[in-house]
């Protein structure tokens, strides 16, 4: 619980998400916990498995929005459990997994599903912190911090194609080629080859609900609209028609 700035404590009613394997099904458990004016979600949910059930399942490591393993769905909405303030959320405070992927226990989300979705390995570059006088290769003025996705999935939770068509290969996967294409270096046509799939960037809705959802500042709409564009600018160049969507475009 949060002792900088120690608040009076009030009482929030918090109802998490219960599920383990082997369960009938979910269900919904509800508890009293003390808080204060900057007790977080994370915090409150570990008061739980401190001080009411240790049964409860929880992911969590950084505690300060880096690691990405928090995630959850706060009344109905994405959110990192370490950086959402109780004080921020009306009424009964819920708290589910989040969605579009299995579920392992409680608000444990299966995350293999979600690393699966990215393409074949490339190469991403990092902000050279280690080796502040590393030799940049040409074409290349700086070392720059590429790679801005913390993979919590939140943005693949939140999309709503997603949540019905599981061969999508999800915002996280796009934004992580389009990255791809900005690296000099890059295999651009085994990139656009794998985006041009039928799940692939043709297959977004545009609903923007992952850039919303995007604890990072990733902007995962956004970075699949321009991967649009350069796919339609090479299958302009091949001679197909650029706005040419695949069959499943419009499938629900």
């Amino acid at each position: 619980m949060t002792t900088v700035g120690r608040s009076t404590p009030t009482t929030r009613t918090v109802r998490v998400h219960r599920f383990k394997r082997g369960d009938d099904a979910p269900r919904m458990e509800e508890h009293d916990v003390p808080v204060e004016e900057r007790t977080t979600v994370l915090e409150a949910l570990r008061w739980i498995q401190l001080h009411a059930d240790p049964t409860l399942g929880l992911r969590h490591s950084c505690f300060h929005a880096s690691c990405g393993t928090c995630g959850v769905r706060v009344n109905g909405r994405e959110r990192l459990a370490c950086v959402t303030p109780i004080s921020e959320v009306s009424g009964t405070v819920t708290v589910d997994p989040i969605a579009n992927l299995p579920v392992l226990h409680d608000v444990v989300a299966d995350m293999a599903p979600f690393v699966a979705r990215f393409p074949e390995p490339h190469p991403i570059v990092r902000e050279s912190e280690l080796l502040p006088g590393a030799a940049t290769p040409d074409g290349i003025d700086a070392f720059d911090r590429f790679e801005d996705c913390i993979e919590c999935g939140l943005c693949l939770s939140a999309c709503p194609v997603a949540a019905t068509d599981d061969t999508y290969v999800g915002p996280a996967a796009l934004a992580y080629a389009q990255r791809l294409l900005e690296e000099p270096r890059a295999d651009r046509d085994a990139i656009l080859d794998w985006a041009d799939q039928d799940a692939g960037a043709w297959r977004c809705h545009a609903a923007f609900e992952c850039t919303e959802a995007c604890p990072s500042d990733v902007r995962p709409a956004q970075r699949i609209m321009s991967l649009r564009k350069d796919l339609g600018r090479r299958r302009k160049e091949q001679g197909r028609e650029a706005s040419t969507p695949p069959s499943s475009e419009g499938s629900t």
